[in-house]
């Protein structure tokens, strides 16, 4: 009897035992190492598999030294207790702490030994790895697959297939990674001839395989493979899809993603990418609503296809909701959206996403720094996108262009020149970009001589070709200045064929100098290069409007209908009860506040007349009477913005202005006027540059006054 109870106390005992060691296990998994150190510490009789448990429990989650003092406590140890601590500590990236367990091990198993190589691989540390690879009194496949991983991994492909072809046992594991490396270096044929020699192909083989021949370029010999493989699984589809909006090829992808069987996230991301990037945003916009299981990824891609599409307003309403549903925003979609706040000029919201990468300690990567640089240039807060640039160091020559852009697009040409010069005796060589910013600077401020010594330069100096945009710059420069036979002439003798933006840039002088001649050469060379744009015919219509030659302006609108040119409208928007209002010429969509923008433009309207403004109506393009004209002035999108920026803004805070197109002259001579009688600063950005007033002068750029970050919700209005 006593026999029978003794018995079923230790099968009870044994049992119990059991079920608490599984719970550590399942406790540990599910990252409650707390709840499992409970059931470890009620549990009545431990033993070495309870205690193996519960220090693996604490290295699972993270926490090596209380596995390493419950290590040191255990009454008994076996071999599987020193092989937790080794891989416990190989999993932590602690190398250097399990191979000091290694080494005072009483006794050592091939196990051992192959989580010990493991580690120096995993880590990098491949020499090490075979060092203590070729000591190992026995090996297993395991240990071979090991190492020849590490050599495949250094891209040491000659020395991966030495060993390989010294494996006793090469299984298609084995032969699929040496595949996979030979598909690494590009060495296809190599990897061919091993997959047709694998006995019995699996599916993890096969698509290996076709990955290789896709990510070499082999589309349709992957194509050919994939069709003919005997089993697909999600990770087949995903390569082939993948590599196909990779190269570019997004209609057979869309294709194949149409007959996936299971659409696997990382694919969905693929296509979403690849059918925005070819214009199809909405089709892209399905696929992400469809896909229930989105990762950081599948967020960042539908944002980066807005931003590279025009979509900002859309980017940021997504950029919002990604937060809502509970997606902490990545490094992609942070950077997407500072390139949509620099478009939209949003200085609040770009205040905000700085402030989160400087809570993610991203803010001191060089590229980041540039794109902050960048956004508040755009934002018109030039002090702090220099403030930004001097305290960074080092500056690539990304950082430094972007600066030298910004004093460019501000007007500020001899700041602009002065960093330039800091820049190269700094030893930092200038690259295309570069010039393309100095050259712009030039021509904005009127220093030919100087823009002309820099583009000489190029070739002279740092022998290097002067390209279609440094052309450009200097056409631009030349015919701002007036000297528009000599832009002739420059073209005339480029060494590149002249393509769009040079004879826009000629046309926008002859605009400028009313030179109907060689604006009618220019237009008729834009034509021919982009028969579809819409600016050389608005160009040249403005020549003809302001000389009056009215049936010239109507032939030119009856030949943009016979080909369906459509011209783009033009349209301002500012920032403003934490809302974007856009606002186009006109009255057809009046704004929710339109008579009270109505009335601050009367009010304004004999302050001006008294400053000295006097209406410009060769800015009004229409055959009608004067009288007309100067009414449908006051229409224009920018002086609309900058009345309701009057109606709205606190005083003392800056209006910042923007515009899709250049601004015109009127409004620039209204603005400037509204500036003075007002005595607000006014900032403009326009589609080249921007226009600083302060006091009735076009300023230099002044500290911004420094707003508090905000959420924004963005609409859109039109007037």
């Amino acid at each position: 009897m006593h026999r029978l109870f003794f018995v079923q106390c230790r099968n009870y005992c044994y049992t119990h035992a059991i079920a608490s060691n599984s719970q550590i296990s399942h406790f540990s998994r599910l990252g409650q190492i707390q709840n499992a150190r409970r059931v470890f510490d009620e549990m009545p009789n431990k033993n070495v598999t309870s205690w193996n448990s519960i220090i693996t429990g604490y290295f699972q989650n993270h926490q090596p030294n209380e596995g390493q003092c419950l290590f040191d406590q255990m009454p008994e140890r076996n071999i599987v207790s020193w092989n937790g601590l080794i891989s416990g500590y190989v999993k932590n990236r602690m190398v250097k702490e399990a191979r000091k367990v290694f080494d005072k091990m009483p006794q050592r198993n091939v196990i051992s030994w192959t989580a010990m190589v493991r580690g120096y691989v995993e880590e990098g540390f491949v020499e090490e790895a075979e060092a203590l690879f070729w000591q190992m009194p026995e090996k297993n496949v395991v240990s071979w697959t090991v190492m020849l991983g590490g050599l495949i991994q250094e891209g040491k492909i000659d020395e991966a297939r030495r060993l390989y072809d010294m494996m006793p046992v090469k299984d298609v594991v084995v032969r699929t990674n040496m595949i996979c490396g030979y598909c690494q270096e590009g060495r296809l044929d190599e990897a061919r001839d091993l997959f047709d020699r694998i006995p019995e192909k699996n599916v993890v083989s096969w698509t290996a395989m076709v990955s290789g021949y896709a990510q070499n370029g082999k589309l349709d010999i992957a194509r050919k493979l994939f069709e003919v493989m005997p089993e697909k699984n999600e990770i087949s589809w995903t390569a082939i899809i993948i590599s196909y909006v990779q190269y570019g090829r997004f209609e057979e992808a869309w294709k194949l993603f149409e007959v996936m069987p299971v659409r696997t996230t990382p694919a969905c991301n693929a296509i979403i990418l690849g059918v925005g990037q070819n214009g199809e945003v909405a089709k892209a916009r399905v696929v992400f609503d469809l896909l229930k299981e989105k990762d950081d990824a599948t967020w960042s891609a539908m944002i980066k296809v807005y931003e590279r599409k025009g979509y900002e307003l859309e980017a940021l309403d997504l950029f919002h909701r990604m937060q809502v549903d509970g997606f902490r925003p990545n490094f992609p979609s942070l950077i997407s959206i500072l390139s949509i706040c620099a478009s939209l000029a949003s200085l609040n919201y770009g205040r905000e996403i700085h402030a989160q990468l400087i809570r993610t300690d991203c803010d001191d990567d060089v590229y980041v720094s540039s794109v902050l640089i960048t956004m508040y240039i755009k934002c018109g807060d030039f002090v702090k996108a220099k403030l930004i640039f001097d305290r960074f160091s080092p500056k690539d020559v990304v950082m430094w262009n972007s600066i030298i852009t910004g004093y460019a697009q501000h007007g500020l040409g001899d700041e602009a020149l002065e960093v330039f010069r800091e820049m190269c005796s700094l030893g930092i060589t200038p690259d295309e970009v570069t010039f393309v910013g100095v050259l712009s600077a030039c021509s904005y401020t009127g220093k030919v001589k100087e823009g002309q010594d820099i583009f000489e330069s190029m070739n002279s100096k740092y022998q290097m070709e002067p390209g279609t945009a440094h052309y450009a710059c200097m056409v631009d420069m030349l015919g701002r200045a007036g000297q528009l036979n000599e832009a002739m002439d420059m073209i005339n003798k480029m060494t590149v064929e002249a393509d769009a933006i040079i004879w826009g840039s000629l046309m926008g002088a002859c605009r400028m100098h009313m030179n109907l001649d060689l604006a009618e050469v220019a237009a008729k060379k834009l034509l021919q290069l982009e028969p579809q744009n819409s600016g050389p015919y608005v160009l040249l219509s403005n020549i003809y409007a302001s000389k009056g030659m009215w049936a010239d302006v109507a032939s030119l609108r009856r030949s943009m209908q016979s080909r369906e040119v459509v011209k783009s409208p033009g349209c301002s928007w500012l920032e403003a009860d934490k809302e974007v209002h856009m606002f186009t010429g006109g009255q057809s969509m009046p704004h929710p506040e339109h008579e009270s923008i109505l009335k601050i433009l009367e009010k304004l309207s004999p302050m001006l007349r008294e400053a000295g403004y006097i209406p410009d109506g060769s800015f009004a393009l229409h055959d009608v009477e004067e009288e007309e004209k100067l009414h449908s002035l006051n229409y224009h999108s920018e002086k609309l913005a900058v009345a309701y920026g009057l109606l709205k803004l606190p005083e003392g805070m800056p209006i910042r202005v923007m515009k899709n197109l250049r601004v015109c002259g009127d409004c620039h001579s209204a603005i400037k006027l509204i500036a003075k009688v007002t005595g607000r600063e006014i900032i403009l950005r326009d589609a080249n540059r921007f226009h600083h007033f302060k006091d009735g002068h076009q300023a230099r750029p002044l500290i911004i006054v420094s707003l508090q970050p905000s959420g924004l919700e963005f609409h859109l209005l039109e007037l």
